[in-house]
């Protein structure tokens, strides 16, 4: 809720975690990604899109931590989103987690105890184990979206996609029928 002393959410982390495979198995990578959207075109086609190799054009949304294994200590990825920094065409930004394909076809029910936790400063506003998506490739674990005064506010839910990750950044931003 924005109010005279609150400008809404303006910046946050979201990290996440998972076990490496076992001894023997190829190794497990899961990414964050992040999409911007227009006032012009909210559910179509992103602007661009921050992952593992880029960053955005403005340096607001950033990845601190990158692994490729799940053998970082405590959370193995990490993106910042300064939202309050985003230039105000933009109204939407979606974040969401891939696992990538490349040495074995995973679901989430084959990562060894995933997790996902999005903060702002110390407070936490969503967590989630994507329980609710095992059998997804890819799914979107937070929406960003300004209100009517300018401010940024939270969408929680884990939504998963159960097709080729590699189309994911392309469709992650589109309108969910409920």
């Amino acid at each position: 809720m924005v109010d005279g002393l609150s400008k809404g959410i303006r910046k946050v982390e979201v990290a996440l975690k998972w076990d490496p495979s076992p001894a023997g198995q190829p190794p497990t990578d899961l990414d964050i990604v992040a999409a911007t959207y227009t006032s012009a075109d909210p559910y179509g086609a992103p602007v661009y899109v921050v992952h593992f190799d880029s960053r955005s054009p403005d340096g607001t949304i950033f990845l601190n931590r990158d692994s490729k294994d799940g053998k970082g200590f405590g959370w193995d990825e990490v993106m910042t989103l300064e939202l309050d920094r985003l230039d105000e065409r933009y109204t939407r930004v979606v974040v969401g987690v891939v696992i990538q394909q490349r040495d074995a076809d995973r679901t989430f029910v084959g990562v060894l105890n995933p997790a996902v936790r999005v903060r702002e400063g110390w407070n936490v506003l969503a967590e989630d184990d994507f329980g609710a998506v095992l059998g997804a490739t890819a799914a979107t674990v937070a929406e960003f979206a300004r209100d009517g005064s300018g401010g940024w506010a939270l969408r929680p839910g884990v939504y998963g996609y159960e097709d080729d990750p590699a189309l994911f950044t392309r469709v992650m931003g589109r309108a969910r029928l409920t």
